[in-house]
Formats: C-alpha cells, structure tokens, sequence
C-alpha cells in the first residue's frame, strides 16, 4: 500500500507524503514547536499536523506554493504586525516555500499560544 492510500494517523506518515525539499521545511517547524513546548503532544485533526496542550496549540500543513500555519485567530492577532508580509486569514497564516521559515516570529507565536492554553486551562 502506498502511503497516499493509508490513512495518515502520525506527523511522520504525513510529512513523508511531500517531496524532500518539503519534507525539510516541515521537520523544521515539527522540531522548533517541539523544542518550544516538549510537553505538547502530536497528533493528526483535520487531517494535518497538530501539536496540542491542554486543547489544540498550533496546526501546520503543507501545500504547493506554501506552508500552512494554524496558530488560531488570537495566535495571529498578537502578531499581526509582524505578519503583515504574508498572506493571511483569520486563522492561517500563509509561509511561501521559496523563502525561510520564520523560525524566530514563529517560536514567539508557539510560546504565545502554549501560555495562553496554560492559562486559560489552569
């Protein structure tokens, strides 16, 4: 069975569906959000990689021209200034694939989101 054909339940089935120079990019975000919140657990909702702590912390995904960033609406406001380079919705923020990731704006955003569940959860 190929992997396209089985369900994608874990972050590695998911990550090695996309060619390498992908693959590259999303172990990139997997590991910095693991690195900023160790606690989190992974997981697979909505049919793409989710970290979650004490309810859903961040989503990503990947596309062709772009990496899909889910770190909720409020994730995006406190840094909407920031952010105002990149394409963005109420909930996603757009990171082309011809450019770097962000990891700096994007531990800033994980770190955000992780307290804001802590303590909204506490």
């Amino acid at each position: 069975m190929s992997i396209l054909k089985e369900k994608i339940h874990t972050i590695d089935v998911y990550i090695r569906t996309f060619p390498k120079e992908t693959q590259m990019i999303l172990e990139r975000l997997r590991k910095t959000i693991k690195e900023i919140v160790p606690s989190a657990e992974e997981a697979i909702a909505y049919g793409i990689p989710t970290f979650k702590l004490k309810g859903n912390l961040v989503h990503f995904a990947a596309y062709k021209n772009h990496i899909g960033f889910y770190p909720t609406p409020s994730g995006i406001n406190a840094f909407k200034s920031e952010l105002s380079k990149y394409k963005l919705t109420k909930g996603t923020i757009q990171f082309p694939i011809s450019e770097p990731l962000p990891i700096d704006l994007i531990e800033r955003i994980v770190k955000f989101r992780a307290k804001e569940n802590l303590e909204r959860n506490n």
